[in-house]
């Protein structure tokens, strides 16, 4: 695998949702009054229109419809986006069109849809596989509608993923295999596990602070963690990154754009992007708020609220944080490249001998062990 080939991501950010799930702190929003879709879609338009004009020359090689609920909107609707895609930039014939679905069965009609509209790739969000974890999880389906889901997906799409939250509340290491046994049933080549974690300014956060959510322990996390990492790999499905699991060339190559510290446009509320403008990298990030970023763009092209050239120390330290967070590691020399200076082999030394990172065939890597350290690995390398 290499770290540095030139592909281009577009980010695409649906913000609205029919529920707020307790847990979420992503930028969603829910509008019982409805949504002017046509109206959003030529915001959108028009932001694809201005990045582009930014970043001419690039071949798109990963489209990214997030959320948000993105399976929401109307297949005429992501035909409309994908097609301002290809109007301004070139887009590779192999891409990877994804996008994220809710498995309810109203927005599982609609995947026939999303496919002639050119998606080729469909990531849903299951989260559970017993209906009292997914209501505790503030979730709309059930499980039986969540497996019918992936069923229609699996006949509509060459590829699909779903995702699964554990480290649930009450969840035994025994209750966690055996519904990972069934997932992986239903699994064709790609798998989303992540442990749930207690983001701030949620409904969890405030049951959490008030003794009302308890969570496991760290070692309880540890060996559910453990656990998942093993019974995937036996399955031929190992991670590829913290919380992904894969049959090998089967990753989300979007995802590995971020991963890779590779270039990204964020189109929609919310959206954050890298681009290179003139050899430098650029953060951008556009209004978060979706009935603002529509009266921006309507009044100027855009929604961009950040727009901030990064440093060469700062490229480095996101170059790190998001590149070990993968299997295959890092090239220290890019890192040197970009940080204009190498990593300390002295702590590099220091980390290996504790089990924690590897160097293997020029690239150094976090080990398993040391996954679920990752963010001190990260802040001990970078310091």
């Amino acid at each position: 695998m290499t770290t540095h080939d030139p592909a281009f991501g577009v980010y695409i950010h649906w913000p609205f949702c029919l529920s707020k799930c307790p847990y979420c702190d992503f930028n969603s929003h829910v509008r019982h009054g409805g949504i002017d879709e046509a109206r959003f879609v030529r915001a959108f338009e028009a932001e694809i229109a201005a990045t582009a004009a930014r970043t001419p020359g690039r071949t798109v090689s990963t489209i990214f419809f997030g959320g948000g609920t993105p399976s929401l909107m109307q297949p005429a609707t992501v035909a409309t986006i994908l097609d301002a895609v290809g109007k301004h930039w070139t887009v590779a014939p192999d891409v990877e069109v994804t996008l994220e679905a809710n498995p309810t069965s109203v927005e599982a009609t609609r995947f026939r849809g999303f496919r002639a509209a050119g998606v080729n790739r469909v990531s849903l969000g299951v989260q559970a596989l017993d209906d009292a974890s997914l209501k505790e999880l503030g979730r709309l389906h059930t499980a039986q509608e969540a497996l019918d889901a992936v069923a229609i997906a699996r006949a509509a799409f060459e590829r699909y993923s779903f995702d699964l939250i554990y480290a649930r509340p009450r969840q035994t290491p025994a209750a966690w295999r055996a519904e990972l046994a069934r997932a992986l049933d239903e699994a064709a080549e790609h798998l989303s596990l992540y442990q749930l974690t207690i983001e701030h300014d949620t409904p969890f956060a405030a049951l959490h602070a008030a003794g009302k959510l308890v969570t496991p322990d760290d070692d309880h996390a540890r060996a559910l963690y453990d656990m998942t990492h093993e019974v995937t790999a036996a399955h031929g499905l190992p991670a590829y990154e913290i919380s992904n699991h894969a049959r090998p060339g089967a990753e989300c190559r979007h995802n590995l754009v971020y991963w890779r510290y590779q270039e990204y446009a964020g189109i929609g509320p919310g959206a954050h992007g890298r681009i290179v403008i003139d050899g430098k990298r650029h953060a951008t990030s556009t209004e978060k708020r979706p009935e603002s970023w529509l009266m921006r763009v309507e009044a100027g092209g855009h929604g961009l609220v950040e727009d901030e050239t990064l440093l060469r120390g700062e490229q480095a330290d996101e170059f790190l944080l998001m590149g070990l967070r993968l299997a295959e590691g890092i090239d220290p020399q890019r890192y040197a490249a970009l940080a204009g200076h190498s990593l300390d082999e002295a702590r590099i030394a220091m980390l290996g001998g504790e089990g924690l990172v590897e160097a293997i065939d020029g690239r150094l890597r976090v080990t398993r062990a040391g996954f679920p350290l990752l963010d001190a690995v990260v802040a001990d390398l970078a310091a």
